[in-house]
């Protein structure tokens, strides 16, 4: 059995040679094989980072900490040179006015006014919200129920059952909430995690219905890994092992190149990951909290994003 970068390759391999050529939603289309699973061990502080290409793990740990943070505007991210979540709410704005603005443009604008941020930046319930806000009603006094404006934390909630009970088979959170799935600018592609712990280490699971081998997966085994480990460090355990289940796997039709030239390298070992220091709580991490050394990747290869 392969480990570490070649198992990955060895998936992105078999997708590309067998995958099933399907149509998609975005109308590039798609090889695609269901059902895959990878491991990844963090017991040894490395951390998933890809080799054959360079992934700007900085911009990962900038969108984690952003869902930790419950938000759903770009603007923040913007502000910090984060583009990833940009075309959507560009694609809807040109859609509802007309204007061709460019991306550039746009983001200047969702940094410069908070109205038309609020406006044209907010991508619906998304992670963040699901992850810190899922929906709760409660009795209005009135006969009825309404809307508790804090929501349930699943965050919090997954914290204290870790420390308070760690054999429960309930470390679960998840971001595929039915109801609100039509209000998202995109539905959670990475989107129910589970945790585990045995002899002092926690484990974790990620579950993803929909995954973008080529672009999407880089970010999102780093980020669950660096979750796992953020999680550990909080509830006083050793990291485990950070387990990957991909249902629909994926490769775009438009990343022939890609493929090509990731298959082509030779992957190197993964990097290491310190957290320097321990906030007091999940959510008072801050990015210069985390420190990657040993990373030695092939060059970055440039890929389009289909929307």
């Amino acid at each position: 059995m392969s480990s570490g970068e070649s198992q990955y390759l060895d998936l992105l391999r078999r997708v590309w040679a067998g995958g099933v050529v399907r149509g998609d939603r975005t109308g590039t289309g798609t090889r695609a094989l269901f059902g895959e699973t990878l491991r990844f061990d963090l017991s040894d502080g490395s951390v998933p980072i890809l080799t054959t290409k360079r992934v700007f793990w900085k911009t990962a740990v900038r969108e984690l900490l952003w869902f930790l943070s419950g938000d759903t505007n770009i603007r923040p991210l913007v502000a910090q040179g984060v583009r990833i979540w940009t075309d959507w709410p560009l694609a809807a704005y040109r859609t509802a006015t007309g204007d061709a603005i460019s991306a550039e443009d746009f983001e200047a604008r969702i940094i410069a006014d908070a109205d038309f941020a609020a406006r044209w930046g907010d991508l619906g319930p998304v992670y963040g919200s699901q992850w810190r806000h899922w929906p709760h009603y409660v009795p209005d006094g009135a006969g009825g129920f309404a809307r508790d404006p804090a929501g349930i934390d699943q965050i919090a909630a997954l914290v204290a059952g870790l420390r308070h009970h760690p054999a429960s088979r309930r470390h679960i959170f998840t971001g595929w909430n039915v109801a609100e799935l039509p209000g998202m600018a995109l539905p959670p592609c990475h989107m129910t995690y589970q945790y585990f712990v045995g002899d002092g280490r926690l484990s974790g699971i990620l579950y993803q219905r929909s995954c973008d081998l080529g672009l999407g997966f880089a970010f999102n085994i780093f980020e669950a890994a660096v979750l796992l480990r953020m999680l550990a460090q909080q509830c006083d355990l050793e990291p485990g092992e950070i387990v990957w289940m991909g249902a629909d796997c994926h490769v775009y039709l438009n990343h022939a190149h890609l493929v090509t030239e990731q298959l082509s390298r030779t992957p190197r070992a993964f990097p290491r990951l310190d957290i320097t220091r321990r906030p007091e709580s999940i959510f008072d991490y801050r990015f210069e909290d985390f420190a990657v050394s040993g990373y030695d990747p092939h060059p970055a290869i440039a890929a389009p994003v289909a929307v």
